[in-house]
């Protein structure tokens, strides 16, 4: 008789509701704000690592604690893009976790337009 066995791995899962933010048209000189919601849909404790931007202008903020099974976080982004070229743009946000979709790409895009001198 051969015996059967069934492993299952607790393991976290994260989910985000978006991964990409458009923040629409904006004037270069006012600094953008978004924010990406994410659910731990596995069951154990998801943690954040590290979130990252492609350079300086776009800067993210990961929750420091675990979030729980089932449980929501925000990972809030800023662009400041003060001095940059202006026109459309896409930039990633890398998010690295313990989850089993360790690595997550996020982004951010718009239109950045010069602002006429008063």
């Amino acid at each position: 008789m051969a015996a059967v066995c069934c492993a299952s791995f607790a393991q976290a899962v994260i989910k985000f509701d978006k991964t990409t933010c458009d923040l629409g048209k904006f004037a270069e000189k006012k600094v953008q704000h978004c924010e990406f919601v994410f659910t731990n849909t596995g069951n154990e404790p998801l943690v954040i690592q590290q979130a990252y931007g492609s350079c300086g202008c776009t800067v993210p903020t990961a929750p420091k604690d675990p979030i729980k099974p089932g449980e929501k976080g925000v990972i809030k982004v800023q662009y400041n893009g003060k001095g940059k070229f202006p026109g459309a743009f896409k930039k990633p946000i890398t998010v690295r976790s313990n989850a089993s979709n360790a690595i997550v790409r996020l982004y951010i895009q718009g239109t950045m337009v010069v602002e006429e001198e008063k």
